[in-house]
């Protein structure tokens, strides 16, 4: 029996609030527009998709923590998280798999504080000011990875 390789999708903090959360920047899709595009996505190249949203660090540590072993890749959104988790980015150094960073807007076109990110250094890669279609670029850099 083959295993469909599993990509894990984080969202992080605020997310849940895409498309009422500052429409001019993030767009007006919601998250599960975004989670539909990405899932459409995966299944086009034979993955599967699990999608976590958490206002928690901790959630999403624990999430990062039980795909090791199990998902291919992790694409994360981490909201804010992106400029202040070191939890997040070891969590992710101990994941074993394709990690892409994900950002609908371009964060080093905004305000100083945005352009660092501590979870660069241990993604394969990552993906920002696309709006929604990064989803869909996300998940294509996975499944070119995975081959």
């Amino acid at each position: 029996m083959t295993t469909i390789p599993s990509v894990l999708l984080l969202s992080g903090a605020n997310l849940n609030l895409l498309g009422d959360r500052e429409p001019s920047v993030y767009g007006t899709a919601t998250l599960a527009d975004h989670v539909a595009s990405a899932t459409a996505t995966a299944e086009s190249h034979g993955l599967s998709l699990r999608h976590v949203q958490s206002n928690s660090e901790g959630d999403l540590i624990d999430a990062i923590h039980s795909a090791r072993g199990v998902a291919a890749a992790i694409v994360i959104n981490p909201g804010a998280f992106t400029h202040s988790s070191w939890a997040i980015h070891d969590a992710l150094a101990a994941f074993d798999g394709v990690v892409v960073e994900l950002h609908l807007s371009n964060p080093d076109s905004r305000e100083p504080w945005r352009r660092t990110s501590v979870v660069a250094p241990v993604a394969t890669g990552s993906i920002s000011g696309f709006g929604g279609h990064g989803y869909v670029l996300a998940i294509d850099a996975v499944a070119a990875e995975l081959s």
